[in-house]
């Protein structure tokens, strides 16, 4: 049982903070971030690579996900595909955090299933933002659907 989602058996109890999966190969991107993240009240797990990524992914269904793409072993374009193609995680919000700001990048990121795009480097604040907007966008689609 999760501190952050507990049991119940009538079905999934909402977290009462958002939980972000930080992926990044870069330690130090990886604890900036995530200290910045945890202090604007969001809870954050981090994974290194693709594999962790998905296993992170599948066994605590983040609400969002934030997805370097070039890591080492299984890429995140990889990883995001195979998230939105499983039943259990194709729901979760998938944004690229990536150094792959080259034109058509972001398109290529969409495609592969990423719902959204950040060019790195950026300041942790433009993250928070993008996570807040995201997490209001989400929250408006299940109560759209939920009508």
């Amino acid at each position: 049982m999760s501190p952050r989602t507990p049991r119940n058996p009538a079905g999934p109890v909402p977290r009462l903070t958002p939980l972000v999966l930080l992926v990044d190969d870069f330690r130090d991107a990886r604890e900036m971030y995530t200290e910045y993240l945890r202090a604007r009240g969001f809870n954050v797990e981090e994974a290194a690579d693709g594999h962790e990524a998905l296993a992170k992914a599948r066994a605590l269904g983040p609400d969002v996900i934030l997805m370097d793409l070039a890591l080492p072993g299984i890429d995140g374009w990889q990883v995001t595909r195979q998230l939105k193609r499983d039943a259990r995680t194709r729901g979760i919000t998938i944004l690229a955090l990536t150094a792959h700001a080259f034109k058509g990048e972001k398109e290529r990121a969409l495609a592969a299933g990423c719902d959204g795009f950040i060019a790195k480097p950026c300041l942790p604040q433009e993250i928070a933002d993008r996570l807040g907007r995201a997490l209001a966008a989400r929250d408006g689609d299940r109560k759209r659907r939920m009508r």
